[in-house]
């Protein structure tokens, strides 16, 4: 019986071996986890199909394989009732608890994870746990190879990511509208709402924005002419992670107070940090939201669409700038850049226009986006 890589979330072609979680010649149960892979998107475990032993594993840790290639191959299976194991020859693997991150430094350190101590709950791999492995036992040094330039790995969730966004920019013809935000009286309402992030009001006022703009809440459907508009308001929201970029979903943000659009963002951001995101987690988003802001530099960027949706929008640095109000005054304001990239198949610029200008009213104006979920 072969075990093969199946698609476990939107669009997935390929994937990355973390961890085997059973060992040659151990006997498994239907449904038991064989194997920890990680996507683009999220961590996630191969099952065993059937009661079986584990004959032997075409692929090694660290191998990134396409969906439909054979993972390991199972022998013949066991009753209901039979032991998990028969043969005392072979040791039963212990399953490791590290994240894929973790994983990755130690297999460039050439730590086996066997060997390191881990502080985490239930004995779970830190980071911190493999850069203390090497302080008591460093890796043996080799001789310095001379070449001509370095490289590093062009795999995994590098690779996936690259392969979605060209599949993006190729069947997108995108569009790109910025605009600039006043956010002088948001800043100044944050700091008698502590508890609530700029971040969480955003994405509230993008859902308010979409229900008034649905077009760009739809998908596309062109063998069936037409564009979908999608009831729900399912945002995803970037995270920058040391693997590359990952989109958690908050579901049904039309729904959500802005408390609970906060809390459920912060538990996504960290679950992402953590590579710890289940597949309803990362999959099923209507429309994208990046908050760059925070980073620090950036001005204004052109976000690439997470195809199949339609747009995205991304906030940028708020930076303090003289302006001229309606007085002929010069003031320092608190200026954010916005910049919004939309489907042109599905949306022209003058309704990405419209819809920017709402957003910038909610944003300038809190009290208006307040008075809507009234």
């Amino acid at each position: 019986m072969e075990v093969k890589l199946h698609d476990i979330g939107e669009g997935m072609t390929e994937a990355t071996i973390n961890a085997f979680l059973v060992g040659v010649g151990e006997q498994v149960r239907a449904d038991q986890p064989l194997v920890e892979v990680q996507t683009d998107k999220m961590t996630a475990e191969i099952p065993a199909p059937a009661n079986g032993i584990i004959k032997g594993f075409n692929v090694k840790e660290g191998d990134t394989i396409r969906v439909g290639e054979t993972v390991l191959i199972m022998g013949a299976g066991m009753s209901s009732t039979a032991p998990k194991r028969t043969s005392p020859a072979t040791a039963q693997k212990t399953r490791i608890m590290a994240s894929p991150y973790t994983r990755k430094l130690a297999r460039e350190a050439g730590i086996p994870l066997e060997k390191v101590r881990g502080s985490g709950p239930a004995g779970r791999i830190m980071d911190e746990d493999i850069e203390s492995h090497l302080q008591v036992e460093p890796p043996p040094q080799e001789t310095p190879v001379r070449t001509e330039a370095d490289s590093i790995p062009f795999r995994g969730r590098r690779k996936q990511i690259a392969s979605k966004m060209v599949r993006s920019v190729r069947t997108i013809p995108h569009c790109t509208h910025f605009e600039e935000i006043d956010v002088t009286e948001l800043l100044a309402w944050k700091r008698d709402v502590p508890d609530v992030s700029m971040g969480a009001f955003f994405i509230k006022a993008l859902s308010i924005c979409l229900k008034e703009f649905p077009i760009f809440n739809g998908r596309l459907d062109e063998e069936q002419g037409c564009v979908h508009l999608q009831h729900g308001h399912h945002i995803g929201v970037a995270v920058d992670t040391e693997e590359g970029l990952i989109v958690p979903v908050i579901r049904h943000v039309e729904e959500k107070k802005l408390k609970d659009i906060q809390r459920e963002l912060k538990e996504l951001t960290n679950k992402a940090l953590d590579h710890t995101l289940t597949a309803k987690e990362a999959t099923g988003g209507t429309f994208t939201v990046s908050n760059v802001g925070p980073l620090g530099g950036s001005i204004g960027a052109t976000p690439i669409i997470n195809e199949p949706e339609v747009a995205l929008v991304s906030f940028h640095k708020t930076k303090k700038r003289p302006m001229i109000n309606e007085c002929d005054e010069i003031v320092i304001r608190s200026m954010m850049n916005v910049s919004m990239s939309f489907d042109h198949r599905v949306a022209d610029g003058g309704t990405a226009v419209r819809f920017t200008n709402r957003l910038r009213d909610f944003i300038e104006k809190p009290g208006i986006l307040l008075m809507e979920m009234i």
